[in-house]
């Protein structure tokens, strides 16, 4: 079980070093647009915003990556990183968009899930 919570945790990194590219960099092109469903007026004007939401993934990613850096004494660290992604899931899918709980929150859920039965 420790594997799959492992694997679990490093998915989640992954989808939030995702998120960052996609808001930090690609925001305003055709591509951050087509996921967003967002007009090059909006992504235009938003982008300052997006970037900062990317660079707070990164830092989500980032702290999840040294709870698996540090194995098993990372438990805890694992534990408020994943938790931290839950809350910033449900608030999302509360206040901008309710995909956000399944893509977002839903993978965290299952992660923290495994480290506990772990």
């Amino acid at each position: 079980m420790r594997i799959l919570a492992d694997l679990l945790t490093a998915l989640v990194a992954a989808l939030h070093v995702y998120f960052l590219v996609l808001e930090m960099f690609l925001w305003d092109q055709p591509t951050g647009r087509k996921i967003f469903g967002t007009t090059s007026e909006f992504a235009a004007a938003s982008k300052a915003l997006a970037a900062n939401q990317g660079l707070y993934n990164g830092f989500l990613a980032a702290g999840l990556a040294w709870g698996l850096w540090l194995g098993v004494g990372g438990t805890a660290v694992k534990v408020f990183f994943l938790c931290c992604v839950v809350i910033a899931g449900v608030y999302g899918a509360y206040s901008v968009n309710r995909r956000i709980l399944f893509v977002q929150a839903a993978p965290a859920a299952l992660a923290l899930s495994a480290l506990f039965l772990s």
